[in-house]
């Protein structure tokens, strides 16, 4: 029988029937004990959790070991590569002296592995397949927070928002809503800006010089069409999970907008996907890294959607880890969601510094075997304090883990393999290209035309059908214009139907039923709904 030690008594607590990723083992006073295992179960990852640590504590190493061991188990996994570092997950590992001693700790059976590597780049300029969002379908919430809009100028651009909607103008990449702002400020739109209500010129002009500011950080590259479905994240190959890396191309070098984006996917994804409840295993895995860039400056108004999302999509079967250095970079509100906790070493030079840690250690359950306190500045490199929730759904022991060596490659590969493996993507054909259609920008400065005469369309109205259809019954010519002839009501009706008829199979018309059957409901993050 096993002597039954506190590092044993931790473990049991960790002990699991269903499937669950190796964390590591527990280490007590300094001495590991490979038999003492510490494990998350997958049926509670949909019910989130945190990776927080200092700078060099081994936060990347622990997201690569978790994404790793979901792969294996089939789950697609998405991780924001933010620094670059992540993509020796598509080549195995090597074994070395390092590697061997942390398999003696962790009771490992070590094996090399390659991973199947998706490689997105945010925007056009990086090495990867280019992912985008239009504006319309990122919303203005989101893209409030992108261009660090107070909450006037949130609401503000909201109702610009609200006004491109009502008109039928699709808002796809940035020169659109420049556009519609351009136009709204402008002495022909000055009757559309007061129709709107509450919006003053002077705020919309912040708001374009903001966007302007966006698009001279790369973010023009970013917004527009193909737009990414999330649908694409969530695959398999050969059994094992895809691990998504979205990078931040140098040309988008906007943390605030990468961050945002993620917010966006997520937001998408509880949209989309069904209801699951409790699964076995979830579908995806989401790894929210810098995630304090997504709380910094942000209102109560987008925190409370934050929460309400996170909270909600647990019943997609997604799970989300957020990962940050310090865990008060969470709020309360967010933080209080997250079941499982692998907080790598903290470091207390600062006043600011120990408040934090204190903080810390009352998110966590009391513990006789460990200070918490002393722990948490002591940890090694590759070593956590962690607690989960059981498959009964209660808190695990508070355990000080040294955890697995990834079996993946622990450094980056070159960027030429990683262009290679984007352009072999199936992604990249139905990506790799911007497509920029007539929307508002086009609309609004007259280069769609409508009929024999070529005229602009008025702001927001979709071209009329082709051709000398008369008016609707009752309708009246405009000024200097030739009525049209009188002809037999049977032969004008069936004339105007059978027009009608024509043009809505033309491309035009099916753009434009396109464009009516997609307007305009929002969700909880104003982004638009797909119908």
């Amino acid at each position: 029988m096993a002597e039954n030690t506190p590092a044993r008594t931790i473990a049991d607590g960790y002990a699991t029937d269903g499937a669950a990723l190796e964390l590591g083992t527990v280490l007590v006073d300094g001495v590991c004990d490979p038999e003492a295992r510490v494990r998350i179960p997958l049926a509670t990852l949909n019910r989130h959790g945190l990776v927080a640590g200092a700078t060099g504590t081994g936060k990347t190493k622990t997201l690569q070991a978790l994404a790793g061991q979901l792969s294996d188990a089939g789950v697609p996994v998405l991780l924001a590569d933010v620094k670059g570092d992540l993509s020796g997950m598509a080549r195995a590992g090597e074994r070395n002296e390092k590697i061997d001693e942390r398999v003696r700790d962790t009771g490992d059976d070590w094996t090399p592995t390659a991973y199947p590597v998706l490689f997105l780049s945010l925007g056009d300029g990086g090495v990867a397949v280019p992912v985008r969002a239009t504006i319309t379908q990122f919303g203005p919430i989101l893209l409030a927070k992108v261009l660090r809009l107070n909450p006037t100028q949130e609401s503000t651009l909201g109702l610009i928002f609200h006004w491109a909607d009502q008109r039928g103008l699709p808002l796809l990449d940035t020169k659109d809503l420049r556009a519609v702002i351009q136009h709204l400020t402008s002495d022909a739109g000055k009757a559309d800006l007061k129709g709107i209500g509450g919006v003053s010129s002077s705020t919309a002009g912040v708001i374009l010089r903001a966007l302007v500011n966006l698009e001279a950080q790369g973010g023009d590259t970013f917004f527009g069409e193909p737009e990414l479905e999330p649908a694409d994240l969530m695959r398999q190959i050969g059994g094992k999970g895809v691990v998504t890396l979205l990078e931040l191309a140098e040309r988008a070098a906007n943390p605030m907008l990468f961050s945002t984006f993620l917010m966006w996917l997520l937001a998408e994804l509880y949209e989309e996907l069904p209801e699951a409840g409790d699964l076995d295993e979830p579908k995806l895995v989401f790894f929210f890294d810098e995630a304090h860039l997504l709380f910094a400056d942000a209102s109560k108004a987008f925190l409370d959607r934050i929460e309400q999302t996170v909270k909600l999509i647990r019943s997609k079967g997604v799970g989300v880890f957020f990962c940050t250095q310090l865990p008060t970079d969470i709020p309360n509100e967010v933080l209080s969601q997250l079941g499982a906790r692998v907080q790598h070493a903290l470091r207390a030079f600062t006043p600011e510094d120990q408040q934090a840690l204190s903080r810390t250690v009352k998110t966590y359950p009391r513990s006789d075997v460990y200070d918490l306190e002393s722990a948490l500045t002591s940890l090694g490199t590759g070593e956590a304090i962690v607690t989960v929730l059981s498959e009964r759904g209660a808190p695990t022991p508070v355990a000080w883990t040294r955890l697995r060596a990834p079996r993946s490659m622990m450094a980056a590969i070159g960027e030429d393999e990683i262009r290679a493996e984007a352009a072999a993507s199936p992604l990249q054909e139905k990506y790799g290209e911007m497509v920029d259609r007539d929307s508002a920008y086009e609309r609004l400065t007259g280069r769609i035309a409508s009929g024999p005469g070529g005229d602009a369309v008025p702001v927001g109205a979709p071209a009329p059908p082709p051709g000398d259809a008369p008016p609707p019954a009752g309708a009246t010519p405009q000024a200097g214009g030739t009525p049209p002839p009188p002809q037999p009501q049977d032969s004008s009706e069936k004339n105007w139907f059978s027009k009608i008829g024509d043009f809505l199979q033309s491309p035009t018309g099916r753009q434009i039923t396109n464009t009516v059957t997609r307007e305009i409901t929002r969700s909880l993050f104003g982004t638009r709904r797909r119908r």
